[in-house]
């Protein structure tokens, strides 16, 4: 959601987020030589690490602006490993800066709620680098002629939604003077005037009474249809979530016909349940409110909010009559507000400080991939690790192809050909049905490093050339 083009600065509290992780560097195949010491080994050394894209809360972040005109980032790419064991520099990480109390979705799924500063969470992680021929050296493999490749980093869509984090909720039709209200609290100045929907972005405002402070929202107007998505509902009933204590804004001086301050009393709390729906824990018909007659310095308005307020007081509700103009009452107002915030953070357990979250992939067994019949002797194989060993292999190279077929066959995945029925000459795919690399599966070539040729080929492919 963001303001008109005429509300000057614009707010956003939702936005899509593109996302892509670098990509890690190529790993180097090098072998080491000088003078007296033509073949000293190899010396090719790893790729560096792809960038991440991180969020991070920020206490100078308003809104999501920057992402609504910008919804493309991208980290920088691992540099590729070198000769003389000169590893590849890492890839910068992007780090984006979001408001307190922004939710991180893929989906109707929820990935982050990010609440305090310095929280952080890695949208979208980068590729590792590729082993250089150093790291691949063993007994039998002694100068290895290749490398493998870096990983391409995630690529990920989120959205980012916004949910004010304040104490007290001003609630209410348009007009009823909730900007009036907030303005007259703290020193927040938001857009003032008389006409309905001036307020199209939640003002966030710093109250202090006694020796309690908290923070006001002034939430755009409700219409009645709010929960439904009616108007701009939605988006302004987000921005209650977070909230402990909700005031509902009445105006006793509207000349609109049909409105009272009971009948708008009535249809916002309807809405307020309705949204409850979409809530878990504390609906928001659970929360402690107060009632705020306002515009009490208009001479009628003062008589209608004396002749309403037994009606609230009857359903064990706190009424205020205030002035935003004349500032009446606005002290009995926030001492008591104050009181209510303070009895619900009192009520919280101890707060924890943030923690970061490492949810490491798990690794797989020897059973880390499947094989799937597809007809006419051709097979489908997904798994984490021979989709990753793919990416990994230059294919310009035989004896990176010789290494890659050693792994496989070390993984198992011959030996589950053959439970599957596959026979010489099978087509086999490995990825997806979409997206997959093809190989002729001849069960009768031999796996195992000792059959490597000359660097940079395999013997075992001569017949395949």
């Amino acid at each position: 959601m963001a303001a008109g083009a005429g509300s000057g600065a614009q707010f956003v509290d939702r936005v899509v987020l593109h996302a892509v992780a670098g990509k890690g560097g190529n790993g180097c195949a090098s072998i080491h030589r000088e003078k007296f010491k033509p073949l000293g080994g190899p010396d090719g050394a790893n790729g560096g690490r792809g960038g991440d894209v991180v969020l991070v809360v920020d206490s100078n972040a308003a809104s999501l602006l920057e992402y609504h005109r910008r919804p493309h980032r991208k980290a920088a790419n691992g540099r590729p490993g070198q000769g003389g064991h000169r590893t590849g520099a890492d890839g910068g990480d992007v780090v984006l800066p979001v408001p307190d109390g922004t939710v991180v979705k893929a989906g109707d799924e929820v990935l982050a709620d990010l609440v305090g500063e310095g929280t952080r969470f890695v949208v979208a992680r980068g590729g590792h680098g590729g082993l250089g021929n150093a790291a691949l050296a063993t007994a039998k493999r002694k100068a290895p002629g290749f490398a493998l490749l870096g990983e391409p980093g995630e690529e990920r869509d989120v959205v980012l939604e916004l949910k004010s984090v304040a104490d007290v909720a001003l609630v209410g039709f348009p007009s009823a003077g909730k900007s009036s209200l907030i303005a007259a609290l703290s020193a927040a100045k938001p857009k003032i005037a008389d006409y309905p929907f001036t307020t199209l972005i939640p003002n966030l405002g710093v109250v202090s009474a006694g020796d309690t402070t908290f923070t006001v929202a002034d939430v755009p107007g409700l219409i009645e249809g709010a929960s439904e998505g009616r108007g701009l509902g939605l988006d302004f009933l987000r921005h209650i979530e977070r909230s402990s204590t909700l005031a509902h804004v009445l105006d006793c001086a509207t000349m609109e016909p049909g409105r009272d301050p009971v009948s708008d009393f009535e249809v916002i709390e309807r809405e307020l349940q309705a949204y409850d729906r979409v809530l878990g824990d504390r609906p928001l018909s659970d929360r402690p409110r107060v009632v705020v007659l306002n515009k009490v310095d208009v001479p009628d308005g003062r008589e209608l909010a004396e002749m309403v307020r037994p009606e609230f007081e009857k359903r064990g509700l706190k009424v205020f009559e205030v002035s935003a103009a004349t500032h009446e009452g606005l002290r009995e107002l926030s001492f008591a507000m104050a009181a209510m915030v303070a009895e619900y953070r009192a009520a919280l357990p101890p707060a924890e400080p943030t923690r970061i979250v490492i949810r490491p992939e798990p690794v797989g067994g020897d059973t880390d991939f499947t094989v799937k019949p597809m007809g006419d002797n051709t097979y489908l194989i997904t798994g984490t690790k021979p989709v990753r060993w793919l990416r990994q292999t230059d294919f310009a190279n035989e004896e990176a192809v010789g290494y890659l077929a050693d792994r496989l066959a070390r993984l198992g995945v011959e030996d589950a050909l053959r439970e599957a029925g596959a026979s010489a000459g099978a087509t086999v795919l490995i990825g997806t049905a979409d997206d997959s690399v093809v190989f002729d599966w001849e069960p009768e070539v031999e796996a195992g490093e000792g059959v490597a040729g000359p660097r940079g080929t395999d013997r075992r492919l001569d017949g395949y050339r």
